[in-house]
């Protein structure tokens, strides 16, 4: 019998969860990182966020 989650599966799902991160941090964080004054340390944690998540993506696959 074959099972209905294979990678493409899995790799559906991870996207997904990545993409309601990406949303929140975007719409809910950086709003309220803006209200604080400290919304430039915010977007540089992202950006620094993202790409230490694409290294240890090719670093792991």
């Amino acid at each position: 019998m074959r099972s209905i989650f294979n990678e493409a599966t899995f790799g559906v799902i991870f996207a997904s969860v990545a993409g309601i991160m990406v949303y929140i941090s975007l719409d809910e964080l950086l709003p309220t990182a803006e209200e604080y004054g400290e919304h430039h340390l915010a977007i540089g944690g992202l950006i620094v966020g993202m790409f230490i998540m694409a290294v240890s993506l090719l670093l792991f696959a």
